[in-house]
């Protein structure tokens, strides 16, 4: 399946807004990734999937700007990355948020430091909120809120700076099984409306099938991309049927006959 899903450029024709060029990544004498020449299409969703220790947070802190590469050069929008830059927000795995801060605080931090004025950035924070399903929460601290709710305000934190790509580091790990799949679901309907473009870490097959656009395969330490995925789901119907679908089962299923063999 992946090597005629491959062979049907028209199913991804938006250009690349992120540009990966012979990446090379390593920590003393350990590679951690090695020849990374990847785009990633405006306004879609991309999966970085593979076995742990294959350099996928890496490579997402290396187009964060957080990580500098030992090669190669990353390009947002035709432009180098040499840097963190307000095109890009972090969606990050462990929340990071502001313990001392409100919600309200927190969702509206990253427009503070751009220096815009509170009540214009105060209500782009509540507007924010309301989307992820937290209005009536903006006075509350992140210690009374639960995983699923905190990493909600990072999401919306993201959002808020209205960056035009979202870099989402196992955004949903943290969470139960349940608020997972419903946080699957509701990005994808945000994103509906955001058009954002996101770069998304996962270790999960099921996740990466159900929520990407394109899916990239890395290869075990140092991580090489062996296989790009572009699944050719139905979305019209509802999250239970998408997963019932053959398409997605069957993809879902290929992925892992791809994957086992690095599963100790």
């Amino acid at each position: 399946m992946f090597a005629r899903q491959a062979e049907k450029p028209a199913a991804m024709p938006a250009p690349s807004i992120v540009e990966v060029r012979g990446i090379r990544k390593a920590y003393d004498e350990v590679v951690a990734l090695e020849g990374i020449d990847l785009g990633f299409p405006t306004g879609r969703l991309t999966a970085l999937l593979g076995p742990s220790g294959c350099g996928k947070t890496t490579l997402l802190k290396i187009i964060a700007g957080l990580l500098e590469p030992d090669a190669g050069e990353v390009l947002v929008q035709g432009q180098t990355v040499t840097g963190p830059g307000p095109e890009r927000a972090f969606v990050f795995q462990d929340f990071a948020l502001l313990p001392w801060a409100t919600v309200l605080r927190n969702v509206a931090f990253g427009l503070e430091l751009r220096g815009v004025a509170r009540s214009e950035r105060e209500a782009t924070a509540e507007m924010h909120i309301a989307a992820v399903g937290l209005a009536g929460f903006e006075h509350h601290y992140p210690h009374q809120l639960s995983g699923g709710m905190r990493q909600r305000v990072g999401l919306a934190r993201a959002l808020a700076v209205d960056a035009e790509v979202l870099l989402m580091d196992e955004p949903f790990s943290a969470v139960d099984e349940q608020t997972r799949r419903k946080f699957q679901e509701d990005l994808l309907q945000l994103l509906g409306i955001a058009r954002k473009t996101v770069i998304f870490v996962t270790h999960s097959i099921e996740e990466a099938v159900y929520v990407a656009d394109q899916i990239v395969l890395l290869s075990p330490r140092p991580g090489r991309i062996f296989e790009t995925i572009r699944p050719e789901i139905p979305r019209s119907g509802s999250p239970e049927a998408v997963r019932r679908d053959q398409v997605y089962l069957d993809t879902v299923e290929e992925i892992w006959q791809v994957l086992k063999q690095y599963v100790a």
